[in-house]
């Protein structure tokens, strides 16, 4: 048995995810890009993302002339809330919906509102994209998949603010982007990166070129697609500095994969670990350090030790 309990690391939903998992995907789209339709542009395309919360996923307020509003994923009682920053709110269940009653069911709850947003209605990052309004097909959803991908995504929100606090140079924070459904954490050397080739299915190469800008070590979670068909870990850097590839990571079970350009660790190898939070916290270390050293950051002035709680950083004398 590991040192923590298994209900915080819980095994995948295979039950019900397949089928859930393009719903939710979709369903995370249309919320996002309200809050892309109505926030300014923030640099690597931050004010798109949504954030995991105590009971699932928030937009966090977003920009209404004089007052805002934000839209929250329960997935705790399975239901989507609309609320303004004066008091009005709108909800309803999850269940029963399929892309396009979701959407329709959006849009109405926002117009009575009193909220008129308009979206590109397609989706982005997905292979053979349907409209919004029209998408009947994927109508999947199994509460007791979406609350247990909540629970992991919660326990990775954790451990990736935990890591986060390492670091004094520019960093993103932990967020959940919709375009490729995963949740992501990005630290930045501080130098322009070249041009990005863009090439990125249903994905407008300008949007791309921007999000890699500059230099970055990203890492992230996502149940998996295409060649990795199970959830896991990631780690890239961008550009990705001489013999990143072959880099020795903790864990052991941690590998580069070709196809993807960028090392994956298994969710299982985390889970069943003696300490599911550790193992993971080597994984995001000994990855950063990978693309850090192999690119030659300067790693004196960018980072610190981890931040503990109620204790103020301590800073040397110059």
């Amino acid at each position: 048995m590991n040192d923590q309990s298994p209900a915080l690391w819980p095994e995948w939903p295979q039950h019900g995810w397949r089928g859930t998992d393009t719903t939710l995907h979709l369903w995370t789209q249309i919320v996002g890009k309200i809050r892309l339709a109505r926030t300014p542009w923030l640099n690597h395309s931050w004010h798109v993302v949504l954030y995991v919360t105590a009971r699932g996923l928030t937009t966090s307020p977003i920009p209404d002339r004089a007052r805002s509003f934000q839209i929250d994923f329960d997935f705790i009682d399975h239901r989507l809330i609309l609320s303004t920053s004066d008091g009005l709110s709108r909800q309803f269940a999850l269940q029963g919906h399929s892309v396009a009653t979701f959407y329709a069911a959006v849009m109405e709850a926002l117009r009575e509102l009193g909220i008129e947003v308009r979206i590109n209605p397609m989706p982005n990052e997905m292979p053979n994209p349907v409209r919004f309004s029209v998408d009947h097909g994927h109508a999947g959803y199994d509460t007791e998949a979406a609350h247990r991908f909540f629970v992991i995504l919660a326990n990775v929100d954790r451990v990736f603010k935990t890591f986060r606090t390492g670091f004094l140079g520019k960093v993103s924070p932990v967020h959940f982007f919709w375009g490729s459904f995963d949740l992501a954490v990005t630290r930045f050397s501080g130098r322009r990166a070249p041009n990005h080739p863009g090439g990125i299915p249903h994905l407008a190469d300008a949007v791309a070129r921007e999000a890699y800008s500059h230099e970055v070590s990203s890492a992230g979670f996502w149940p998996g697609s295409g060649v990795i068909d199970y959830p896991a870990f990631y780690s890239y850097a961008y550009p990705e500095p001489p013999g990143f590839r072959q880099a020795k990571l903790r864990p052991d079970a941690a590998f580069f994969s070709e196809e993807l350009g960028e090392f994956i660790l298994p969710y299982e190898a985390v889970r069943a670990s003696h300490n599911p939070d550790r193992t993971l916290q080597q994984f995001l270390q000994t990855s950063y350090e990978a693309a850090a050293s192999g690119g030659k950051w300067d790693r004196a002035s960018l980072e610190c030790a981890p931040g503990r709680p109620g204790v103020v950083r301590k800073i040397e004398k110059a």
